[in-house]
């Protein structure tokens, strides 16, 4: 009987050492999961990033250009107004008062030279008294515009449509000339100096599309163009100014705030791949490719040749065509020229869970992506 107890414990453990080892073995030829990623062809650009600070189009202080009294006031804080709009008034009485008599002298001088002017083509006048009446009607004309050009001192306007900040005098009050009235800004369009490095030299050019954010909006992001590139280098720095116009048609940007710009350069149409699928090995760059195989798929190490990069992505000069399958995932679990399953192809911005819990895909029947 011990015999017979010694003799099943043995080839019980024998079987299930049997068991187990089929098991192994068949989980190990089991076909690793693994995650894929087709090659597309996208548009693409070299971004150059700098930072500036925002300016109006067109910015100006308005201030008197004599001493005088401030009569009168047309604009209040934060106004939008047009060119030539009247925004003060300065005393202007006496002023007044010399327009009305140099238009009488004016009128006077016009009579006396158009009557000498009859007389001298009758040949009753002398030529000389006709040059006389003529230089006083200039002299007259002279000063009435000197009078008009006083008036005009004394009437601020707006030189440009705008939006006018802060006012800073009130009525009665006795400015000089320098003294701050108000601000005016265009800012329809909004001026952007960025100081960029000279190795960029080479790809800069007016009209270049520029993408601008601040953290004063969140994620928005505003629109514009290279304007101009300065014609010299700062020889300290090694960069150059280059003026950005930014769009702003709702008037939401403001002169002063800081802003991040991407300027976009060399615009192209490349081959994309997921940056997870890289696979580096000194200076070189490897992926494994997914290939059709017997009615499932094999993995091929394949070196391959990158370009420039972006969030997430690698540009790909040589080594893959369009619609090959780049593994992203399980890399790890993968030797080259093993059979995997293609657990899900991820086309960018699922979650990592959703494609775990994709069904398994296999080549039959189908094309590739």
């Amino acid at each position: 009987m011990r015999q017979r107890s010694i003799g099943f414990n043995i080839n019980s453990r024998w079987c299930v050492l049997c068991v187990w080892l089929l098991s192994s073995a068949a989980l190990a030829a089991a076909p690793p999961p693994v995650i894929v990623a087709a090659v597309k062809s996208a548009p693409f650009e070299d971004p150059i990033e700098a930072l500036g600070t925002l300016r109006a189009n067109e910015s100006v202080a308005l201030s008197a250009s004599v001493t005088e009294t401030i009569s009168m006031l047309h604009f209040e804080d934060g106004d939008r107004v047009e060119a030539g709009q009247v925004l003060a008034e300065m005393t202007s009485a006496e002023e007044h008062a010399q327009l009305t008599e140099a238009r009488a002298l004016v009128n006077e001088a016009e009579r006396q030279y158009r009557r000498v002017q009859s007389l001298a083509t009758q040949g009753t006048a002398a030529k000389s008294l006709l040059d006389e009446r003529g230089r006083e009607l200039e002299t007259a004309r002279a000063r009435l515009v000197a009078i008009e050009s006083r008036l005009s001192d004394r009437l601020i306007k707006a030189p440009f449509a705008g939006v006018v900040g802060l006012r800073n005098i009130s009525v009665g009050a006795l400015v000089e000339p320098g003294d701050l009235i108000t601000t005016l800004d265009d800012d329809t369009v909004m001026k952007l100096d960025l100081a960029v490095p000279s190795v960029y030299l080479a790809g800069l050019a007016p009209g270049m599309p520029v993408t601008a954010t601040t953290r004063v909006f969140g994620d928005r992001r505003f629109s514009g163009e290279v304007r101009s590139i300065d014609s010299r280098v700062d020889p300290v720095t090694r960069s150059l100014l280059v003026r950005v116009m930014v769009a702003n048609p709702e008037r939401l940007l403001k002169p002063g705030i800081l802003m991040q710009v991407t300027l976009s350069k060399d615009s192209r149409q490349t081959l994309l791949i997921p940056e997870a699928a890289l696979m580096p090995m000194g200076r070189d760059q490897f992926v494994l490719v997914a290939e059709p195989a017997e009615g499932s798929y094999k993995a091929v190490k394949r070196q391959i040749e990158i370009g420039s990069r972006r969030a997430g992505e690698v540009e790909v000069l040589h080594g893959l065509e369009q619609g090959e399958l780049v593994i992203t995932h399980g890399t790890l679990r993968v030797r080259p020229g093993q059979q995997v399953s293609v657990q899900a192809v991820d086309a960018g911005g699922q979650p990592l869970d959703e494609l775990l819990k994709a069904k398994p895909r296999t080549v039959v029947g189908e094309s590739r992506p």
